[in-house]
């Protein structure tokens, strides 16, 4: 793992910034007005031009660029555009394609940051853009060239959790001649899946689907499956995970592996007791009990019985604040889990298939049957007289037992213009929503980002949808967000082109701006160790200088909280030191 610079760069010699303020298409310019940033910063010192253009990130924007830096000296560049998240590569590349270092640039976010947020202020908008892109110019100014950290790599991934999504991104990493380690806590693998029966929209039972993916999956030469096997601890960093194992029989195993892929997936939403009776009386179900009921022994002479079923949505999903009750964490879901309004309808269409003396009720706030030819089961439904009554956020079904000794549902419709409605029925079904598997170990030792939903949140859903911020570990399938089988297995694929891709060279390459201690300036007093929030990021070792903090550059974030709370100014991140800031906020601070 190295970091390496060039001491015959032709760059490190005097800045000649080059600034170009992008339009974004009117995102910007009809805010901000770039002709008067881009007149504001020419003639600033170290500026040797100023341009703008519709459209920076275009071909042609990028060609100008390139042009300014081959053919006019331009050895910095400022970009005054959108967000960095968007673009930041793309100006990298140019300046690597015309021969300069693509770190000695520097992206100013003047859309998300300005124009989107500034609309009613114009004046104050383009003085804002002014002042941002004046400290960019003061940051570059300072920049020397970085080249990116090499770190060696394990030509192998880890897959925790065996349902569908796992042994998809199991099967697809080894299509690509990797080793994989697929790693489930259950005995058997499946996960969710195994419980299902038939699987809409390709109609076939899920039992089958399981056996397919479970049998190539153990017939596949690269791939290790280790059921009844849980993770204790991961440490490391991409390219160099190392994974504590403890398996059922007590015995445990470390692995190396140089990428990860968590699948954990999601378990159903348990009611509270007594919500919709649930608990109270053994006719109220969830929908996976209601599945479970309709593939037991005997299901044909129970439902004989049976004369009306009501359904339930949003049992679980979609709740709020004063009206529902709290998880354990005092939240509530007030995400929708998507996939509870299709399953609802599917075994409602199941049920009338084989048994259609049966009048079925379905009560909802909204029906979200979002998936490719969804929207024909709610129709057939209705063609099969299912009975839909639509209830409001404010005010939920009421269960009770009516007076024939059956249960009786009553609700406000909507459909009615609120009038209010009550039938009666032989067995009520929740069709409850889904959350994601606990996994505190991994959140805790990978610092996982965990979004409001508590399901694991990807970099960017366009952008970067199945990474997270962590380099070398992605996410797919449940554990991510409600999301049906076939979902699941296309970001499976997805997440494992993406690992695979990493580990296809010898080297990977980060980021190289990370923490750098300068030994002669450090005393030792271990501040930055204690307010470091990444395990082994940075250490005290003794040298010959005495104790020295030292940082291993593979951990680092860059976060600068080390720089924070050094005393002596010896911790500077590489690309953002403790002078480049303060030059900048000069910059800004300057009238």
């Amino acid at each position: 793992m190295t970091q390496e610079t060039d001491s015959q760069d032709p760059h490190r010699n005097e800045p000649r910034v080059g600034v170009y303020i992008c339009h974004c298409g009117g995102n910007i310019s009809d805010v901000v007005d770039v002709e008067a940033v881009t007149k504001a910063v020419e003639s600033y010192p170290g500026v040797v031009l100023a341009k703008n253009y519709i459209f920076m990130c275009s071909s042609t924007g990028q060609g100008l660029i390139e042009d300014d830096i081959k053919t006019k000296g331009v050895n910095r560049v400022v970009v005054s555009a959108c967000a960095p998240a968007l673009h930041e590569l793309t100006f990298r590349g140019a300046l690597q394609r015309a021969g300069l270092n693509p770190y000695l640039y520097e992206h100013v976010n003047i859309r998300e940051q300005d124009s989107w947020v500034h609309k009613q202020d114009k004046k104050g908008a383009t003085e804002k853009a002014i002042k941002l892109t004046l400290a960019a110019i003061e940051k570059i100014s300072r920049q020397q060239e970085l080249t990116p950290i090499r770190v060696n790599s394990e030509k192998s991934a880890a897959v925790i959790g065996a349902g569908p999504a796992g042994m998809n991104a199991a099967l697809a990493l080894s299509a690509n001649g990797l080793k994989v380690f697929l790693v489930e806590k259950d005995k058997e693998p499946g996960g969710n899946l195994k419980a299902l029966g038939r699987i809409y929209t390709t109609g076939r039972e899920a039992g089958e689907l399981v056996k397919e993916l479970v049998t190539r999956v153990k017939a596949d030469r690269n791939i290790e499956l280790l059921t009844g096997t849980v993770v204790e601890s991961v440490s490391g960093y991409v390219g160099q995970f190392s994974l504590k194992l403890k398996q059922d029989g007590g015995a445990e195993r470390s692995l190396k592996t140089g990428a990860l892929i968590l699948t954990t997936g999601f378990k159903a939403y348990e009611p509270y007791n007594g919500e919709f009776s649930y608990g109270a009386d053994k006719r109220v179900l969830t929908l996976p009990e209601f599945n479970e009921k309709m593939k037991a022994p005997g299901a044909a002479e129970y439902f004989r019985n049976i004369k009306a079923v009501s359904f339930i949505h949003c049992v679980g999903s979609r709740q709020t604040e004063g009206l529902h009750k709290p998880q354990a964490d005092g939240k509530v879901n007030a995400y929708c889990s998507r996939i509870c309004c299709t399953s609802a309808l599917h075994a409602m269409q199941g049920m009338l298939e084989k048994y259609p003396h049966i009048q079925a009720y379905d009560y909802y706030k909204d029906i979200r049957t979002y998936g490719l030819k969804h929207e024909e089961i709610y129709e057939d439904l209705s063609k099969k007289g299912a009975i839909f009554f639509r209830y409001p956020d404010d005010a939920l079904p009421e269960v009770k037992a009516a007076d024939d000794g059956r249960l009786s549902v009553k609700v406000k419709d909507i459909l009615t213009w609120n009038e209010e409605v009550e039938a009666s029925c032989d067995l009520l079904v929740l069709a409850t929503g889904v959350m994601p598997n606990a996994i505190p170990g991994l959140v805790n030792s990978l610092k996982l980002p965990i979004g409001s939903d508590r399901f694991l949140l990807e970099a960017h859903p366009k952008l970067r949808p199945v990474e997270i911020p962590n380099m070398g570990i992605f996410i797919a399938g449940g554990a991510q967000a409600p999301m049906d089988a076939q979902e699941a297995a296309t970001g499976a694929k997805a997440a494992s082109a993406k690992a695979s891709l990493l580990l296809s060279t010898e080297h990977i390459l980060l980021d190289p701006f990370v923490a750098k201690v300068d030994p002669d300036l450090c005393d030792g007093c271990e501040k930055c160790v204690t307010e470091c929030l990444y395990a082994g990021a940075i250490v005290m070792k003794d040298t010959p200088k005495g104790r020295k903090a030292e940082v291993l550059e593979a951990l680092c974030k860059g976060c600068g909280a080390c720089a924070a709370v050094c005393p002596r100014r010896a911790i500077n991140v590489s690309g953002y030191s403790l002078d480049q800031l303060d030059a900048m906020v000069e910059a800004i601070a300057k009238e």
